[in-house]
């Protein structure tokens, strides 16, 4: 099997109670998962006899209950036990993962999603999510005719770990400078109604700052419901009303922010990641020079690096290829556009909260607001449309489509570029186009939305 079926970008995820996403698959899920890791034991020296465990975290979704049930069933059908967290940001569990030495995470969640939606992606003992080969292999032991057989002789156990909250809370303070506080700051923070409704008030309060909480009373159905990293100006409101320095916002399992400046004005990831690879380059802390971003990210971005000496390398877009790209090359800082950002000194996959920390540190040791900071970057005005699509046939099948992508790249000439691809979560395909006025971008984008529309739209 050398092409994907279950897993995208980011894991397996689709509709709960729909193919992929049903109960049986995550019973089924578990017991490949578990297999796997058990088989790899010798190969990563493990002890003969050696128990194999596997931490299993999710968000606030009212489906995470079904496929908590179904994962743990199948991976203690095959003799491995579970550990079960709960609630906990996706950058927790890999956290807890390497820090309780377990053989693998699994986080239970689809990120920006609606509640409808729910996910399953996996972390190595590492902290590192699977590469594509170990997702196919375990793929493989799923469609298989034959899967792996639950053991008669031996059945795992589950358990649940109380202070897993706690424990991920030192380990994000433990991020911010011990010379630092965060007294006198007065901050918003949307969760989302998501994974850190718990976690993130905490941080902030337990580091000094006067903390005013969004999206912080899940129900199993509000996760990103008009609130958190999607929906910033609801944060940008809280902001202006209650005068505060900064503004937060998370997605559903909290591994994306987007923050808000003091006026009510939004930095996005792009804007996020060049205040910091400034900082630490001026520090000498950036590693090789270097920012590592998505082909998605700002033409601006570029820019202002190129202005600071500080080199750029792009990725295909998803943070798992960014993450490949940092610890192939040695590189210790980034990110996309969307607010995934990768801090490899201290964590192995995006983290919105840690991300948060490291912006506040820079604003209390400059003593510099957030409107100050971000302007080291003046982004080029982008836009991004979104289209529900039937069918994923390949991009440059579509000749009329890429006939126009031809006939706009050549009006924009050196002043700007076009992207078309499909998402990875998601029935959507995604155009951007940047350009050197809003207007044209918008109407570019517009037209080629439409056309996309007209040959595979849902």
């Amino acid at each position: 099997m050398n092409k994907r079926q279950l897993f995208g970008t980011d894991g397996i995820r689709g509709v709960a109670n729909q193919y992929p996403m049903t109960a049986e698959m995550a019973v089924r899920l578990g017991q490949a998962i578990a297999h796997h890791f058990k088989a790899r034991q010798s190969d990563k020296g493990r002890p003969f006899g050696h128990q194999t465990r596997i931490v299993i975290g999710k968000d606030t979704r009212v489906s995470g209950y079904m496929f908590e049930s179904g994962l743990a069933a199948g991976i203690t059908s095959m003799g491995a036990d579970v550990q079960l967290v709960g609630p906990l940001p996706t950058p927790g569990i890999s956290f807890l993962t390497t820090g309780m030495r377990a053989d693998a995470g699994i986080v239970i969640s689809a990120s920006h999603n609606a509640y409808e939606d729910n996910g399953i992606k996996i972390f190595g003992a590492d902290g590192f999510k699977l590469p594509d080969e170990e997702e196919l292999a375990i793929e493989a032991l799923v469609l298989g005719d034959s899967g792996p057989q639950p053991q008669t002789d031996h059945v795992g156990k589950a358990t649940r770990i109380d202070d897993a909250t706690g424990r991920y809370i030192v380990f994000l303070k433990n991020t911010f400078p011990r010379d630092l506080t965060l007294d006198g700051l007065r901050v918003v923070v949307d969760c989302a109604n998501g994974a850190a409704y718990k976690v993130a008030p905490s941080v902030f309060r337990e580091l000094g700052a006067e903390v005013f909480t969004l999206g912080d009373r899940p129900d199993g159905f509000n996760i990103n419901q008009d609130c958190g990293s999607l929906h910033p100006h609801n944060t940008a409101r809280r902001v202006r009303e209650t005068r505060a320095d900064v503004g937060i916002t998370l997605d559903g399992d909290a591994d994306r922010v987007i923050m808000i400046d003091e006026k009510g004005e939004v930095v996005d990831g792009d804007g996020i990641l060049a205040l910091c690879a400034i900082h630490l380059n001026e520090m000498g802390k950036l590693a090789q020079n270097t920012l590592v971003t998505t082909v998605m990210s700002n033409v601006g971005l570029e820019v202002a690096l190129e202005r600071e000496g500080i080199d750029l390398v792009r990725t295909a877009v998803g943070d798992r290829y960014v993450v490949e790209e940092m610890r192939s090359s040695g590189y210790s800082l980034g990110g996309e556009q969307s607010g995934h950002l990768i801090f490899l000194d201290h964590s192995t996959t995006g983290d919105g909260l840690l991300a948060a920390l490291q912006v506040l540190a820079i604003m209390q040791r400059r003593q510099s607001p957030l409107s100050e900071l971000s302007r080291v970057m003046t982004p080029f005005p982008q836009v991004l449309v979104n289209v529900d699509v039937r069918e994923k046939p390949p991009l440059e099948d579509l000749d009329d489509f890429q006939a126009l992508v031809q006939k706009i790249e050549g009006e924009l000439a050196s002043e700007g570029r076009v992207l078309a691809r499909y998402s990875g979560t998601e029935s959507k395909a995604r155009i951007m186009v940047e350009g050197p006025d809003d207007q044209i971008v918008q109407s570019y984008a517009d037209e080629l939305g439409r056309s996309l529309r007209t040959l595979i739209g849902a």
